[in-house]
């Protein structure tokens, strides 16, 4: 992991302030989704991209019950109940 050399505060609601030089490399966008998680004593921000759910495809990803699904496992899924 590479340390940039920013350091920010955290304000009373939690919230942070990503610098600009970061969001302009990563291409993060006003109001774009990012995921939030941790690996051992680090939080890891990462721009969300949504992914199959089964198979982890990430492309043409469609929403179904709230779930993300390829159209490939679409496929398989609709030829069990055959």
């Amino acid at each position: 992991m590479k340390s940039v050399g920013v350091v920010r505060r955290i304000d009373e609601l939690g919230r942070i302030v990503l610098p600009i030089e970061l969001r302009r490399a990563f291409d993060l966008d006003y109001k774009d989704p990012v995921e939030i998680y941790t690996d051992k004593d680090c939080i890891i921000l990462k721009k969300y991209s949504p992914s199959c759910i089964f198979c982890g495809n990430k492309n043409n990803i469609e929403n179904f019950g709230g779930k993300n699904i390829c159209p490939e496992c679409i496929e398989k899924i609709s030829k069990l109940k055959k």
